[in-house]
């Protein structure tokens, strides 16, 4: 439920049974560390885990000038609006002459701005396209692509960036449930991959389609599992010397402040990342166990484990590698990724934009590139960051959905 107002309550979460006196846990930090000891491998004994959760929204604030100002980036670079007004931007796609792309699901409609005197300011704002709950956008062989819940459109695209009438490819998705927020890209095997989350925190899924990433022809047909095991993929993208597919995973809520960690996996083709059963660096997950005869122990040994983590809650969302020729050398081939925010955290983490750096082509750490969007003591926040794209200028865009702004770093 989102709350209009700051809310902070301690929710103690019992997922099964009784306690397990003879392990004698004190508190909850105890039986977090011992949980791979405590949780059995069969139903033949009673699993326990006491958790403490929070739900903490901050309270918002405008985007004014003042709270800009105090945005904080990397000596040598320089944060703007690019542009404002715009009602809930989400995904972003930069267009071949320039135009920036944004979906805002909310209102069932994909904007178009152009910055048409090259002064890192849009002025041109256009709707271009109207489908109901539009996300995930992507541009191929001069098409663009739209995915909804249930659906994936694709349109031309005219001379001046305008898009012609969508054509619906695919109407057959699965039901959306928690995360409905669809993304789609084309890998340079040319196929179309398509995002499609889970439809609850933590559950065994009826539908083998959700959570998982999808893979089908540019036309939509032949569609099939390409990944599963992964509970909300949002920002993915292969990179541009390996042409190996990367992603970032939301984990799972409701395991505590620190538990699960958000996950960057190396996605192949047939790969099971875990989700609902293993998460993180091969936990046990106290609220689901395997199906049928199966241990944890048996599905950790078929779970591809993440490459690398981060902050629980910070909710990973756009992911683009840097391919643009203004920012440094060293800038080249690594990742950005829009950390949305928490809500399920004692103290908020996210709201930030951070630098995924790669080396010999595999991600090795993290770094905050855009920080300041958490104000007033931790206590409010002016935006929530969605969108990622890497303009033709070589500057990079993101988008707030809470305040309506597509934002723009560059060099000074």
């Amino acid at each position: 439920m989102k709350l209009n107002y700051p809310l902070k309550s301690c929710l103690r979460l019992t997922f099964v049974a009784a306690v397990l006196m003879s392990a004698g846990l004190t508190g909850c930090k105890e039986a977090s560390d011992l949980w791979e000891s405590i949780i059995p491998e069969t139903d033949k004994e009673p699993t326990s885990s006491e958790i403490k959760g929070y739900v903490f929204y901050p309270a918002v604030q405008p985007a004014t000038d003042e709270n800009i100002a105090q945005l904080r980036v990397p000596a040598g670079f320089r944060v703007t609006k690019f542009a404002d007004k715009l009602g809930k931007p989400r995904i972003l796609v930069t267009g071949p002459g320039g135009q920036i792309y944004a979906s805002d699901r909310e209102a069932g409609i994909v904007l178009m701005v152009q910055d048409m005197n090259n002064d890192g300011v849009g002025e041109v704002i256009k709707t271009v396209a109207n489908i109901k709950q539009v996300h995930g956008l992507t541009i191929h062989n001069n098409k663009m692509y739209m995915v909804a819940v249930n659906e994936v459109y694709v349109a031309d695209m005219n001379a001046d960036g305008t898009l012609g009438q969508p054509r619906m490819l695919i109407n057959d998705l699965p039901d959306g449930g928690q995360h409905p927020n669809r993304t789609i890209a084309f890998g340079p095997d040319g196929k179309m991959y398509l995002t499609v989350g889970s439809t609850c925190n933590s559950c065994p899924e009826p539908n083998p389609e959700n959570a998982t990433i999808l893979r089908a022809e540019e036309d939509g047909s032949n569609r099939k599992i390409f990944a599963k095991g992964l509970r909300n993929t949002i920002g993915f993208g292969w990179h541009p010397e390996t042409n190996e597919l990367w992603g970032m995973d939301h984990g799972i809520d409701w395991l505590g402040d620190d538990e699960q960690k958000e996950e960057v996996n190396m996605i192949k083709q047939g790969a099971d990342y875990g989700w609902p059963y293993i998460y993180g660096e091969g936990k046990y997950n106290p609220g689901d166990r395997p199906k049928g005869d199966t241990t944890y122990s048996q599905y950790l040994q078929k779970t591809t484990l993440p490459t690398l983590t981060y902050q629980a809650h910070s909710a990973p969302m756009g992911m683009a590698f840097y391919n643009g020729a203004m920012f440094p050398a060293e800038y080249k081939n690594d990742a950005f990724v829009a950390m949305r925010g928490s809500w399920n955290r004692s103290t908020p983490v996210g709201y930030k934009i951070v630098r995924m750096h790669f080396e010999n082509g595999k991600p090795v750490r993290f770094e905050d590139f855009v920080t300041g969007f958490i104000v007033g003591n931790n206590r409010a926040h002016f935006g929530r960051l969605v969108g990622v794209t890497v303009h033709t200028d070589g500057s990079l865009l993101f988008s707030d959905d809470t305040n309506g702004v597509i934002y723009r770093v560059s060099r000074q």
